[in-house]
């Protein structure tokens, strides 16, 4: 234990926000800098457990104990190495998970959890500062090819570990620059593409190679992509879900992740103005998830005039309920940056048609609040009501990966969800292709994108050479606890 006292005598205590009214200005990180000194309390109050639930929290089995232990004795350099034994990106971690290790937290059990995302990212971004983030090339290379499809956290994770055990691994990405959603689905202002873009540099001089603005099946044919070793399918679940009820068919809907990308392209200097800017206009946000909130911060930034976020279901509660007790991760009300910025949550309502003006645009969403009966929503009579909108943008989660294309192509089976059917090597039913992230698992979090590359990493290494020298944090069937 760093600290014997320190969950008894410190509170829990975060950095703060930059005020609404700058940060609105600019799509840079939200938080102001946080003190050396108040991090090393925070870190001294982990009790390094006898069991450790935090642990089982991660998917990754991040060291964490020990990692809070040599921030509070300043021992920065040995904490980065704890930290890069599990997890090949900390500082994707740091600022993009929702962290189910502090919800598994000991301490949370009748206190606040030690602050272990605050811990993680600010050791992950002292190391980039002081240079010890360097490149790790192998010391002797296998002859073997791998290509790797994708770009997001599993694929990259995959990646890393296939170069450092010596093998020749080219990605491949489909979109223009590298990067998969961290590149064009998170808003800058959750997390700055400098943080990918170091990462990247690391990577291509251990030996990666990076293609982008290749799209297996049209730009490469799918005869090629079999031509290597072994090839890790890792595109995620970009099967969207979608609305289909009277007036979908309007001009001004549109999926998230037709929203995110141009917007995110036009933050980093790529793109003039968003073909899906808000400015001025009443934007309405269908889910109340994390890619709904990264809408909502979007459209703030763009000037939107009014911003009202949906949800099916009901407002969660304050604390945790006795159906999610710990260490789950909870149900509970969360206000994100974004939420801080403005604009209005709805929850128990259901969109019932979209409305259109003279010229074929969105003009109003017709909605009625509901209640759960037996598992279904069902409308409340007499509670009918018109919302004004002129932008809709519908963030209701995904269904799994596109099966047209690639996936048709190969011809790989599919489990019963629709997902890539894999074994416990993470092995298609194709003898060297085999996949990682949410196009096996379905739509997750980015710390199992990471821990499912890694562990796809070694099934690959196992099949090419018979050893097993790397990593599986996690099987396929591994879930969150529950």
């Amino acid at each position: 234990m760093a600290d014997p006292k320190g969950f008894l005598t410190t509170t829990r205590e975060e950095p703060k926000r930059r005020p609404v009214d700058l940060r609105l200005m600019d799509w840079r990180e939200v938080y102001e800098d946080f003190a050396t000194t108040k991090l090393q309390k925070q870190a001294g109050r982990c009790m390094d457990c006898g069991i450790p639930f935090c642990h089982q929290g991660c998917p990754l089995g991040n060291l964490i104990p020990e990692w809070n232990t040599l921030t509070w004795r300043e021992d920065w350099q040995q904490a980065i190495e704890r930290l890069h034994a599990t997890n090949n990106f900390p500082e994707f971690t740091g600022t993009l998970c929702p962290a189910p290790c502090e919800t598994a937290c000991v301490l949370g059990i009748n206190d606040d959890p030690v602050t272990i995302k605050r811990v993680e990212i600010s050791i992950i971004d002292r190391a980039f500062d002081e240079g010890w983030v360097t490149p790790q090339p192998p010391s002797a290379k296998t002859g073997k090819r791998v290509a790797v499809v994708g770009s997001g956290p599993s694929g990259l994770a995959a990646a890393q570990q296939l170069t450092r055990a010596g093998h020749s691994v080219v990605v491949l990405e489909r979109a223009d620059k590298i990067g998969g959603l961290l590149r064009y689905g998170i808003p800058e202002f959750k997390m700055e593409k400098s943080r990918l873009d170091r990462r990247l540099d690391q990577m291509r001089a251990e030996g990666t190679e990076f293609r982008a603005s290749v799209n297996v099946g049209v730009d490469m044919p799918v005869s090629e992509l079999l031509g290597y070793d072994a090839v890790v399918l890792a595109g995620g679940a970009t099967d969207w879900r979608d609305l289909p009820i009277p007036g979908r068919e309007l001009a001004g809907i549109h999926q998230a992740m037709e929203f995110l990308p141009p917007a995110n392209r036009v933050a980093s200097g790529d793109l003039d103005v968003s073909p899906f800017d808000a400015k001025g206009l009443d934007v309405v946000v269908i889910g109340g998830g994390d890619t709904g909130a990264d809408c909502v911060g979007t459209s703030h930034r763009q000037g939107a005039r009014s911003v009202t976020q949906l949800e099916i279901m009901p407002k969660p509660p304050e604390s945790r309920s006795d159906a999610h007790p710990w260490p789950t991760y909870p149900m509970i009300y969360r206000v994100s940056s974004a939420h801080e910025e403005g604009g209005e949550r709805l929850y128990a309502v259901n969109t019932q048609e979209f409305l259109g003006d003279d010229s074929g645009r969105v003009r109003a969403l017709k909605l009625v609040e509901v209640r759960n009966e037996g598992g279904r929503f069902v409308p409340v009579p007499g509670t009918e009501r018109e919302l004004p909108a002129q932008l809709v943008l519908l963030a209701m989660g995904f269904l799994g990966p596109q099966k047209e294309g690639l996936l048709a192509d190969l011809g790989v089976e599919l489990d019963a969800r629709g997902n890539v059917a894999r074994d416990k090597a993470f092995k298609t039913s194709l003898d060297n292709v085999f996949v990682a992230g949410d196009m096996g698992r379905g739509q997750s979090l980015i710390v199992w994108a990471i821990a499912e590359g890694r562990s796809a990493a070694a099934g690959v290494d196992a099949y090419l050479t018979g050893r097993d020298v790397l990593p599986r944090p996690i099987a396929p069937t591994d879930r969150p606890i529950a």
